[in-house]
């Protein structure tokens, strides 16, 4: 099958993915390798292995094998060393110190865009929604000692986390849509266009907290002069007090900091074509794998420091635990883009480029927007689209690493848009931030929303410089 009617079926293939997901509740594991499966034998993948001469095209099982082995070749490693040192920093009190610092570098006056910049930095290593716990008692504490609205800023807090969760590695979720599109050696770029992306995001969501603080009260704020359980309620100082010992700042920004120096030294390597000893290490310490094994040591050094290294067997099952979903799920995504690289449908829309061109980086945002809408997951929506982006990369113009890199923007954009009642993350801000979901729809749904939107703008408009 080719041209129209496989594009139909792509596009049904795309719907039935979405429908196992989110309404038959099927993993999306199974859903993505199911979708892949049928969808190549349609679209005219052999059954086995079929040899011409010194040519052999793989057969559906090969493809799959294929798809699946690359996908943990290229990133697996890279997504279990970025979640140990999230949970490291987490579990010693590192990322605690990290939003220390950065309330005292920015000051208890301006407390809504305090609590937006850590999380911002915060969600760089760790998961937006762990982010958002541990960080919840500074955001009540600093909404009381500011009597500032509790709804501004768990709207803050939230959209801080949030942006660079989907934007800036080594979030798995970035990472991974990366290497799928073929920027493994380039997750530096990533990295910067993930910071300069997230700047309209994060004015957006700025201006949308304190808009939306003054038109709904949550239940803290209702009850901001009552007494509250001291369990509860627990002092800024109280909760410093119940890591025990904390981290040095220096060391707790390290495992984040020296990964990213150490990727730039790789980069500029490359770029300048240096040669001799010196420049093979810059690109080996450069290397994303050893840049982050690098950043694990740090952090382990973490446990070291405050005493907790009797904790790292746990810290690393734990780990383990969180990223094996993710693991597997990117390894379908993965199966995915190999089966549908494998088909015609590349092919086709190749040669109908010009169309394909003109949609552009809104093309991979749609998509995963979509697929974020339907099924809830940040990740799974980055990891799914990247697999299915990537065969059509050059109909779509995206070829330089730079706009490859736009369009991992454009669908981590699409990943954000929106957050509802399907998501967990959604539960996690309304829940801790005491509001009710229709409050929830009105603060959380509606800041996504903005913030997908003005980032894809924002990168169209890179595109059109870049």
């Amino acid at each position: 099958m080719t041209g129209i009617p496989l594009i139909i079926v792509f596009v049904l293939a795309i719907v039935a993915m979405i429908f196992m997901i989110s309404k038959l509740k099927i993993h999306p594991f199974l859903s993505i390798m199911a979708v892949a499966l049928v969808f190549g034998l349609i679209g005219g993948i052999p059954l086995v292995d079929v040899k011409d001469g010194d040519t052999t095209t793989p057969g559906i099982a090969t493809v799959i094998g294929q798809g699946f082995s690359g996908t943990f070749t290229s990133i697996g490693i890279v997504i279990i060393l970025g979640a140990l040192i999230g949970m490291i920093l987490e579990v010693t009190g590192g990322a605690f110190r990290l939003a220390d610092a950065i309330v005292s570098a920015i000051g208890k006056k301006r407390p809504v865009l305090a609590i937006q910049l850590m999380g911002w930095i915060v969600s760089i290593p760790v998961f937006c929604d762990s982010g958002f716990v541990i960080l919840n008692p500074i955001r009540k504490a600093l909404a009381r000692r500011t009597a500032t609205s509790s709804v501004a800023m768990t709207v803050a807090l939230s959209a801080g986390l949030y942006t660079a969760h989907v934007f800036i590695p080594p979030t798995p979720g970035p990472i991974a849509a990366a290497n799928t599109l073929g920027l493994g050696d380039h997750l530096l770029l990533v990295i910067g266009l993930g910071a300069l992306v997230s700047i309209p995001a994060l004015i957006a969501s700025y201006f949308y907290a304190r808009f939306i603080g003054g038109r709904i009260q949550s239940s803290e704020d209702a009850e901001l002069n009552a007494t509250i359980d001291a369990e509860v309620e627990r002092s800024y100082d109280e909760l410093r007090a119940s890591y025990g010992k904390l981290p040095s700042t220096a060391l707790s920004f390290a495992p984040i900091v020296v990964p990213i120096l150490a990727m730039a030294l790789g980069s500029i390597a490359a770029m300048a074509k240096w040669t001799g000893f010196g420049a093979d290490l810059a690109r080996f310490v450069g290397t994303p794998i050893i840049a982050l094994a690098i950043g694990t040591i740090i952090a382990i050094a973490l446990l070291a420091t405050t005493d907790r290294m009797k904790d790292f067997y746990d810290v690393t099952e734990q780990t383990l635990k969180v990223v094996g979903p993710i693991l597997f799920i990117t390894a379908a995504g993965g199966v995915l883009g190999r089966v549908i690289a494998n088909t015609d449908i590349v092919d086709f829309i190749t040669a109908n480029a010009t169309v394909m061109a003109s949609i552009g980086m809104f093309f991979p945002f749609l998509l995963s927007a979509i697929l974020k809408t339907a099924q809830g997951s940040s990740t799974v929506a980055l990891v799914t689209t990247a697999g299915i982006v990537a065969p059509m990369l050059p109909a779509l113009g995206l070829e330089t690493p730079v706009q490859i890199a736009l369009a991992v923007m454009a669908i981590a954009a699409g990943a954000m848009t929106v957050s509802h009642a399907n998501d967990s993350y959604f539960w996690v801000v309304t829940n801790f931030g005491g509001m009710t979901a229709d409050q929830g729809y009105r603060t959380q749904t509606v800041v996504t929303l903005i913030m997908g939107v003005v980032s894809i703008i924002f990168i169209w408009i890179l595109s059109l410089i870049l």
